[in-house]
């Protein structure tokens, strides 16, 4: 649950936003002008901030700078009519998280408004590194051993600079945390810190939401749009999985990272901005240089600072206290008491490879807790967490051959067999994140935010996967 507060005069409208969002289960605060909203942030900071252009007395704009003075992180999505979007575009220009034009549709509003309490949380929730398991907040990078220790040194090392940093690692290995470490140690931390998922964004609209478009610049583009980088003027940027940019883009990146300029889709001249940016990828760039897929000039620009995560198989010493830290995070935010651990258990953490690294392992301690009645989990139940029985678990003999993975090779193998060369990986991934998706729903009883907590993506990317895979829901969408 977040604090939200609107601030707008129009009475309706501001009634309209508490009715909305209260069945969303935040907590929501009103003010009918811009000095009362200054005020009430004062008071109590909130989570995100959702105001008008156009009220009587101190406009939005004006607020906002005020507002920006108490907490320069605090997210702020701008609403406004067509008449005054110039005027959304200077609010953005100052900071501002984005804008809406006026009028609306709900579910645009919702999914901006989930995208502006996501980046809000991740500038604000602290990253620990190395904190013993019990103590550990939401946000930590758990571990002590000699190759974590390095990454707790070079992130002390790269975060006071405005060097740029690239972190490499296999998908799950924790590196948007060590980017947020990064951000929270550097000069910059007072200031937004914007997370762009290179791959989450389509091709064919991943420049204009990276660099915006003029008016005209293409069809349906029919006002000037600002794009998340320049959004994020004077704080940081994360790049996340830039080795899958397409090469037209990385061109634009390129000519950022040395230049320090931007030109939105359609635009003439070039637009200057000081921001700082980490890149994130699980691509072997080198290979990607060498195939063509990656430009060679932004490969080298890249590696300034470079910090590589292990995978978790390579620092196995951190297993057990990382699956002890999921268990007190994730029993206090599902509200389920803490089995713990067998001994038997912690000899299975350690001897099974974690190809999916992290992000398996906080998957496994969450499906065990789900599943858990009431005694210390042990090798057994973690074996059939993770789809693998005790007499094929890791050292113990070939898990190839366990009956669920052999029975769904043989399914996979049917489906190809019946769609040769019609598109048959598509429809395989198509099929198998659809059943994914439905079973989180179906476990959470149609909670959308729990089931995007339980798959570990964003409510927003849940509500597209929802719609690709035209997913039948109840109402419950809370």
């Amino acid at each position: 649950m977040a604090q939200i507060l609107i601030v707008d005069d129009d009475a309706q409208l501001r009634k309209s936003f508490v009715k909305m969002l209260e069945q969303e289960g935040h907590d929501i605060r009103t003010a009918n002008s811009g000095e009362s909203g200054i005020a009430a942030v004062r008071e109590s900071l909130p989570d995100l901030l959702v105001m008008d252009v156009r009220m009587p007395g101190m406009s939005g704009l004006e607020a906002f700078a005020h507002i920006r003075k108490i907490d320069q992180r605090l997210p702020v999505i701008i609403m406004t009519a067509y008449s005054t979007t110039e005027t959304a575009i200077e609010a953005t220009k100052m900071g501002a998280f984005d804008y809406i034009l006026k009028p609306f549709e709900p579910a645009e509003v919702l999914n901006l408004i989930e995208q502006a309490l996501e980046a809000g949380r991740l500038a604000r929730e602290h990253v620990e590194m190395g904190p013993e398991p019990e103590a550990a907040p939401a946000g930590a990078l758990v571990g002590n051993s000699r190759a974590m220790n390095e990454i707790y040194k070079a992130i002390g090392k790269a975060a006071p600079t405005d060097a740029l940093v690239l972190i490499r690692g296999e998908s799950g290995t924790g590196k948007e945390l060590v980017a947020r470490a990064v951000y929270q140690h550097s000069l910059r931390a007072d200031k937004p810190f914007t997370v762009i998922n290179c791959v989450a964004i389509p091709d064919t609209l991943l420049e204009s939401e990276l660099f915006g478009y003029e008016r005209g610049a293409f069809t349906g583009a029919n006002s000037r749009r600002v794009g998340k980088i320049e959004q994020a003027d004077g704080g940081t940027v994360l790049l996340d999985e830039i080795g899958d940019m397409p090469l037209n883009i990385q061109a634009k990146i390129l000519r950022l990272l040395q230049e320090k300029k931007i030109e939105r889709l359609g635009g003439r001249d070039p637009i200057p901005l000081d921001v700082r940016i980490i890149a994130a990828t699980n691509r072997d760039l080198e290979e990607a240089v060498a195939k063509g897929s990656f430009r060679e000039d932004l490969y080298y620009r890249l590696k300034v600072v470079t910090i590589t995560l292990p995978p978790l198989r390579e620092r196995m010493d951190d297993v057990v206290p990382l699956a002890e830290y999921f268990l007190n995070r994730l029993s206090v935010e599902m509200d389920l008491p803490n089995p713990g651990l067998a001994p038997d258990a912690r000899e299975f953490l350690r001897s099974y490879p974690w190809p999916g690294n992290v992000r398996e392992l906080s998957n496994t301690m969450q499906k065990a807790l789900i599943f858990n009645r009431g005694v210390a989990l042990d090798s057994e139940q973690l074996a059939r967490t993770v789809d693998a029985e005790p007499d094929t678990a890791p050292g113990q003999g070939n898990g190839d051959q366990d009956g669920q993975e052999q029975g769904f090779r043989l399914r996979v193998r049917k489906a190809l067999a019946e769609n040769a060369g019609k598109n048959a990986f598509e429809m395989l991934m198509n099929k198998a994140g659809k059943l994914i998706i439905s079973e989180a729903l179906a476990i959470t009883d149609g909670n959308r935010t729990r089931a995007a907590k339980l798959l570990g993506m964003s409510r927003p990317t849940l509500a597209a996967r929802i719609e690709k895979y035209d997913i039948k829901t109840s109402t419950k969408v809370e």
